[in-house]
């Protein structure tokens, strides 16, 4: 929202060249062998969109398929599109999506299995990252399906 990927020419050409990519056949192949190469598999988490989110159905799919082309890799994918619910009991067991809320302060969903808010109230934040230069450090709770909401303090 405050426009850092869109302010820089390079940054925003960079991501509409990733927008465009999903439509390619060999997307899904792509992605699934880089997510399986030794540099990621090493580290066993992946996340979906640090910017944008799920364009559709068939975008959804495919992310569904890598996942199953990636088992050794646990995958988490925040998202706002809630039409994407419908579509949770199809995704693979490595993936968690988690529904963020789009108000600060605003009570987790209680209809989404896995959610993710923003506090502002002391002590109320789960997310250690702003303890660790922004960094998740040792935490993988937004990954782990037995966590079901990740509170995320405002920034």
């Amino acid at each position: 929202m405050k426009g850092n990927y869109t302010r820089f020419p390079a940054i925003r050409e960079s991501q509409y060249k990733r927008l465009k990519s999903i439509r390619h056949p060999l997307w899904v192949t792509a992605m699934a062998a880089k997510i399986n190469s030794e540099a990621v598999k090493k580290i066993g988490f992946f996340r979906w969109h640090d910017a944008g989110d799920v364009q559709d159905l068939k975008h959804l799919a495919k992310i569904f398929e890598v996942c199953r082309r990636t088992p050794a890799v646990k995958h988490w994918m925040p998202t706002r599109e809630a039409w994407t619910k419908r579509w949770i009991d199809r995704a693979p067991s490595n993936l968690v999506i988690r529904f963020s809320g789009t108000m600060i302060d605003q009570e987790a969903v209680k209809s989404w299995p896995h959610t993710s808010t923003v506090t502002t109230a002391p002590g109320s934040r789960t997310c250690p990252a702003p303890d660790n230069a922004g960094k998740c450090g040792s935490c993988r709770s937004c990954w782990n399906p037995e966590v079901k909401n990740i509170a995320y303090g405002k920034h």
